[in-house]
């Protein structure tokens, strides 16, 4: 100990209680190293609390940017979309089965599993030129969750995300059917 601490310690008529010292300075470094090394209890909770603050901030990033997850498929060489979320499936077509006294636009139905399917041909339905049934046409089945059918279509091409600003509003001339339906047209890059 140095002269300069003893004399202090005198002057104001107190000792110094050494061992009481060396005992708080163990004590803040077993805290000073708890807190830096924290239990596995603590390592979860700080850990909770970074998740959901990231997830909020992501949730923010998306509503700046609010997309659309679309399944886009090919009818009469022309690319359409619809929301993932009315997808169940996408079927190959296979022993499509007409039945007599159904509107042009449904050309009949499949078995799914077990499960009887009317299919709309959206070619027909929206006045677009026929082209005839090849090995790769598809069926996508959409539900709402008390309705089900299937949309026969050319090719599906894939699923993609659209952003909500991009869709902009149907064309003018559009009429009928096609006015009804149609949300609106995008301009998406393809991907390759």
């Amino acid at each position: 100990m140095s002269e300069e601490v003893k004399d202090a310690g005198a002057k104001h008529g107190a000792s110094i209680d050494w061992p009481a010292i060396h005992r708080r300075l163990e004590q803040a470094t077993r805290v000073l190293e708890q807190k830096m090394a924290p239990s596995p209890a603590e390592q979860k909770k700080i850990l909770q609390a970074r998740a959901k603050s990231l997830a909020r901030e992501q949730t923010a990033d998306r509503r700046r940017e609010e997309q659309i997850e679309v399944v886009e498929f090919l009818l009469s060489s022309e690319r359409y979309a619809i929301e993932s979320c009315w997808v169940r499936e996408v079927y190959p077509l296979k022993d499509l089965t007409p039945l007599p006294g159904l509107p042009a636009f449904v050309p009949g139905i499949i078995n799914l599993r077990g499960q009887i399917v009317s299919i709309v041909d959206l070619k027909k339905f929206f006045d677009l030129p026929a082209k005839g049934l090849t090995n790769l046409d598809k069926v996508i089945i959409v539900t709402d969750g008390r309705m089900e059918f299937g949309l026969l279509v050319d090719a599906v091409a894939g699923v993609r995300e659209i952003p909500l600003r991009g869709i902009q509003p149907a064309l003018p001339t559009l009429t009928g059917v096609r006015a009804d339906y149609l949300m609106g047209a995008s301009c998406w890059r393809t991907r390759r």
